[in-house]
């Protein structure tokens, strides 16, 4: 397997299994990742959120972790890397505003490089303008900004993930098996057991 680059964009109030979780997984394959924050430095954490489904109209947040930032976000270069994971939770809602993450996640669109985002991380890719004309999901309520972008909202189980060429998005954390083995097969990574 060759190892991969991969920059790792989250946030203040990102959700804390949507961070966590993909990122040691990548680690754990072998991947060189860099989680990334704007405006913040290596060494330096974010406050995640908990995010659950516990039978209201939307997800309950609870404080989640403290997650330590292990690269700098003003030294990413994204010609330097082979693909780019997208965290959701709240921190998308204000990461999209930021014109640095929308010029970052342009390049890995226009290059043709593998994107994972997952929840309300597809707002930054809706922000960027890089779903016209491409199949994905997102949480549901995500949806109209979808559309709005020109993308075709897939309604799929919050287990279930969509792949578009080199995107790959995902509803939620339950689908994280799903979504991490279908964007390790666009990275071309291969695991034996």
């Amino acid at each position: 397997m060759a190892k991969k680059k991969i920059v790792f964009l989250t946030g203040d109030y990102a959700e804390d299994y949507e961070t966590m979780v993909p990122f040691q997984m990548l680690q754990m394959i072998g991947h060189d990742v860099h989680a990334v924050c704007p405006d913040k430095a290596a060494g330096e954490k974010i406050i995640t959120a908990i995010h659950d489904f516990e039978g209201d109209q939307t997800y309950s947040e609870k404080r989640g972790h403290l997650f330590v930032l292990n690269a700098s976000f003003s030294d990413v270069n994204p010609a330097e890397y082979d693909a780019l994971v997208i965290a959701g939770g709240r921190a998308p809602e204000y990461l999209r505003l930021n014109r640095k993450v929308i010029d970052l996640v342009k390049h890995f669109a226009g290059a043709g490089k593998p994107i994972a985002a997952i929840c309300h991380g597809i707002q930054i890719l809706t922000a960027a303008d890089v779903v016209r004309g491409r199949k994905l999901t997102a949480y549901p309520a995500v949806e109209p900004e979808v559309t709005m972008a020109g993308g075709t909202y897939e309604s799929v189980n919050v287990y279930e993930a969509v792949t578009d060429g080199n995107l790959v998005t995902a509803p939620a954390w339950p689908a994280h098996p799903q979504w991490m083995a279908a964007f390790l097969q666009v990275l071309g990574t291969t695991v034996t057991l």
